[in-house]
Protein backbone atom coordinates (compact mmCIF):
# COMPACT_ATOMS: atom_id res chain seq x y z
CA UNK A 1 0.00 0.00 0.00
CA UNK A 2 1.60 3.39 -1.02
CA UNK A 3 2.43 5.95 1.90
CA UNK A 4 0.95 8.93 2.01
CA UNK A 5 3.87 10.66 0.36
CA UNK A 6 3.66 8.32 -2.27
CA UNK A 7 0.18 9.38 -3.18
CA UNK A 8 0.79 12.73 -3.47
CA UNK A 9 3.73 12.09 -6.02
CA UNK A 10 1.36 10.40 -7.95
CA UNK A 11 -1.22 13.61 -7.51
CA UNK A 12 1.33 15.72 -8.41
CA UNK A 13 2.88 14.04 -11.36
CA UNK A 14 -0.92 13.86 -12.65
CA UNK A 15 -1.21 17.46 -12.04
CA UNK A 16 1.58 18.33 -14.63
CA UNK A 17 0.84 15.96 -17.42
CA UNK A 18 -0.33 17.52 -21.12
CA UNK A 19 -3.08 16.99 -23.12
CA UNK A 20 -0.74 15.50 -25.54
CA UNK A 21 0.54 12.37 -27.35
CA UNK A 22 3.74 10.86 -28.78
CA UNK A 23 3.29 8.48 -31.95
CA UNK A 24 6.43 5.78 -32.86
CA UNK A 25 6.07 4.53 -36.03
CA UNK A 26 7.54 1.53 -37.02
CA UNK A 27 10.76 1.71 -34.50
CA UNK A 28 13.45 -0.87 -35.11
CA UNK A 29 15.10 -0.90 -31.69
CA UNK A 30 13.20 -1.61 -28.61
CA UNK A 31 15.66 0.75 -26.57
CA UNK A 32 15.26 4.05 -29.07
CA UNK A 33 11.99 3.80 -28.22
CA UNK A 34 12.64 3.60 -24.42
CA UNK A 35 14.53 6.70 -24.41
CA UNK A 36 11.78 8.56 -25.85
CA UNK A 37 9.19 7.20 -23.30
CA UNK A 38 11.94 8.78 -20.96
CA UNK A 39 11.00 12.36 -22.48
CA UNK A 40 7.52 11.28 -22.88
CA UNK A 41 7.35 11.02 -18.91
CA UNK A 42 9.93 14.40 -18.15
CA UNK A 43 8.12 16.50 -20.25
CA UNK A 44 4.38 15.27 -18.87
CA UNK A 45 3.46 13.37 -22.18
CA UNK A 46 0.91 10.74 -20.95
CA UNK A 47 -0.29 8.78 -23.94
CA UNK A 48 2.18 7.03 -26.30
CA UNK A 49 0.96 5.36 -29.76
CA UNK A 50 2.88 3.27 -31.28
CA UNK A 51 2.69 1.57 -35.17
CA UNK A 52 3.64 -1.20 -36.36
CA UNK A 53 3.26 -1.90 -39.84
CA UNK A 54 6.69 -3.13 -40.90
CA UNK A 55 8.44 -3.69 -37.72
CA UNK A 56 8.50 -6.06 -35.86
CA UNK A 57 5.72 -5.67 -32.65
CA UNK A 58 7.42 -5.33 -29.31
CA UNK A 59 5.79 -4.73 -25.87
CA UNK A 60 6.38 -1.23 -24.52
CA UNK A 61 5.50 -2.48 -21.19
CA UNK A 62 8.32 -5.19 -21.12
CA UNK A 63 11.22 -3.25 -22.07
CA UNK A 64 12.60 -0.16 -20.42
CA UNK A 65 13.98 -0.77 -17.23
CA UNK A 66 17.49 0.77 -18.18
CA UNK A 67 17.10 2.96 -21.11
CA UNK A 68 13.98 4.77 -19.99
CA UNK A 69 14.77 4.41 -15.89
CA UNK A 70 11.29 2.62 -16.02
CA UNK A 71 9.79 5.16 -17.68
CA UNK A 72 7.32 2.98 -19.10
CA UNK A 73 5.84 1.92 -15.79
CA UNK A 74 4.16 5.30 -15.81
CA UNK A 75 3.12 6.03 -19.17
CA UNK A 76 -0.11 5.05 -20.83
CA UNK A 77 0.52 2.67 -24.35
CA UNK A 78 -1.73 2.41 -27.77
CA UNK A 79 -0.48 0.08 -30.64
CA UNK A 80 -1.58 0.02 -33.77
CA UNK A 81 -1.54 -1.90 -37.15
CA UNK A 82 -1.74 1.15 -39.22
CA UNK A 83 -0.85 5.05 -39.65
CA UNK A 84 -4.22 5.46 -40.75
CA UNK A 85 -5.51 3.93 -38.08
CA UNK A 86 -4.26 5.12 -35.54
CA UNK A 87 -3.94 8.71 -36.87
CA UNK A 88 -7.62 8.78 -37.72
CA UNK A 89 -8.86 8.05 -34.26
CA UNK A 90 -6.42 10.67 -32.92
CA UNK A 91 -7.39 13.46 -35.26
CA UNK A 92 -11.22 11.87 -34.51
CA UNK A 93 -10.54 13.09 -30.70
CA UNK A 94 -9.45 16.61 -31.73
CA UNK A 95 -5.72 16.36 -32.05
CA UNK A 96 -3.44 18.58 -34.20
CA UNK A 97 -0.91 15.65 -35.94
CA UNK A 98 2.43 17.21 -36.39
CA UNK A 99 4.93 14.87 -37.95
CA UNK A 100 8.66 15.02 -37.74
CA UNK A 101 10.74 15.12 -41.30
CA UNK A 102 14.09 15.43 -42.36
CA UNK A 103 12.71 18.07 -45.08
CA UNK A 104 13.76 21.18 -45.96
CA UNK A 105 10.11 22.11 -47.02
CA UNK A 106 8.56 21.33 -43.81
CA UNK A 107 8.07 24.40 -41.02
CA UNK A 108 10.97 24.90 -39.11
CA UNK A 109 10.50 24.03 -35.37
CA UNK A 110 11.75 27.26 -33.76
CA UNK A 111 9.74 28.90 -35.78
CA UNK A 112 5.86 27.21 -36.00
CA UNK A 113 3.43 27.71 -33.40
CA UNK A 114 2.96 24.78 -31.22
CA UNK A 115 0.02 25.85 -29.41
CA UNK A 116 -2.71 23.42 -30.40
CA UNK A 117 -4.90 22.86 -27.35
CA UNK A 118 -4.03 18.81 -28.27
CA UNK A 119 -1.07 17.86 -30.27
CA UNK A 120 -0.05 14.38 -31.38
CA UNK A 121 4.24 14.63 -32.42
CA UNK A 122 5.08 11.64 -35.00
CA UNK A 123 8.32 10.28 -34.82
CA UNK A 124 9.37 7.71 -37.80
CA UNK A 125 12.07 4.67 -38.01
CA UNK A 126 15.61 5.10 -37.01
CA UNK A 127 16.51 4.71 -40.50
CA UNK A 128 13.63 5.54 -42.77
CA UNK A 129 11.53 8.02 -40.90
CA UNK A 130 8.28 7.93 -41.51
CA UNK A 131 6.11 6.02 -43.56
CA UNK A 132 5.01 8.55 -46.96
CA UNK A 133 1.55 7.50 -46.03
CA UNK A 134 1.68 8.77 -42.12
CA UNK A 135 3.28 11.87 -43.83
CA UNK A 136 0.39 12.54 -45.78
CA UNK A 137 -2.44 11.80 -43.24
CA UNK A 138 -0.47 15.15 -40.80
CA UNK A 139 -1.77 17.72 -40.39
CA UNK A 140 1.68 19.62 -40.74
CA UNK A 141 5.02 18.93 -41.00
CA UNK A 142 7.99 20.30 -38.63
CA UNK A 143 11.81 19.58 -38.89
CA UNK A 144 14.51 20.66 -36.90
CA UNK A 145 17.07 23.34 -38.40
CA UNK A 146 20.67 21.22 -39.01
CA UNK A 147 23.69 23.37 -39.19
CA UNK A 148 25.88 20.49 -40.03
CA UNK A 149 26.54 18.06 -42.61
CA UNK A 150 24.47 15.67 -41.25
CA UNK A 151 21.01 15.65 -41.87
CA UNK A 152 19.42 14.12 -39.03
CA UNK A 153 19.41 13.53 -35.34
CA UNK A 154 18.73 10.09 -32.99
CA UNK A 155 15.01 8.96 -32.46
CA UNK A 156 15.55 10.13 -28.76
CA UNK A 157 17.23 13.24 -29.42
CA UNK A 158 14.53 14.18 -32.13
CA UNK A 159 11.90 13.76 -29.76
CA UNK A 160 13.15 15.58 -26.74
CA UNK A 161 13.71 18.76 -28.44
CA UNK A 162 10.41 18.46 -29.92
CA UNK A 163 8.83 18.01 -26.62
CA UNK A 164 10.90 20.43 -25.15
CA UNK A 165 10.16 23.39 -27.71
CA UNK A 166 6.21 22.08 -27.13
CA UNK A 167 6.47 22.28 -23.52
CA UNK A 168 8.02 26.41 -23.81
CA UNK A 169 5.86 27.38 -25.91
CA UNK A 170 2.73 26.33 -23.68
CA UNK A 171 4.56 27.46 -21.13
CA UNK A 172 5.18 30.90 -22.39
CA UNK A 173 1.18 30.64 -23.37
CA UNK A 174 0.29 29.44 -19.77
CA UNK A 175 0.41 26.36 -19.74
CA UNK A 176 -2.44 25.06 -17.42
CA UNK A 177 -4.68 25.34 -20.17
CA UNK A 178 -2.54 22.50 -21.94
CA UNK A 179 -2.86 20.26 -19.11
CA UNK A 180 -5.03 17.47 -18.04
CA UNK A 181 -8.66 18.62 -16.46
CA UNK A 182 -9.40 17.89 -13.16
CA UNK A 183 -11.62 14.24 -13.16
CA UNK A 184 -8.68 12.90 -15.76
CA UNK A 185 -5.97 14.36 -13.55
CA UNK A 186 -7.51 12.13 -10.59
CA UNK A 187 -8.29 9.13 -12.76
CA UNK A 188 -4.94 8.87 -13.40
CA UNK A 189 -2.82 9.40 -10.02
CA UNK A 190 -5.62 6.27 -9.11
CA UNK A 191 -3.77 4.54 -11.97
CA UNK A 192 -0.17 5.62 -11.51
CA UNK A 193 -0.67 3.91 -7.51
CA UNK A 194 -2.08 0.99 -8.77
CA UNK A 195 1.11 0.26 -10.86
Amino acid sequence: MPTPERNQRYRDVAARRQQGVVVLEDIHDPHNAEAVFRSCDAFGFQRVCLIFDEEEPFDPRRVGKLSSSSANKWLDFEVYASARECLGKLQAEGYEVAATVADGGAEELYAAELTAPRIAVMLGNEQRGLSPEAVALADRRLTIPMAGMVRSLNLSVTAAIVLFEVTRQRQRAGLEQYLLDADEREALAKALSER
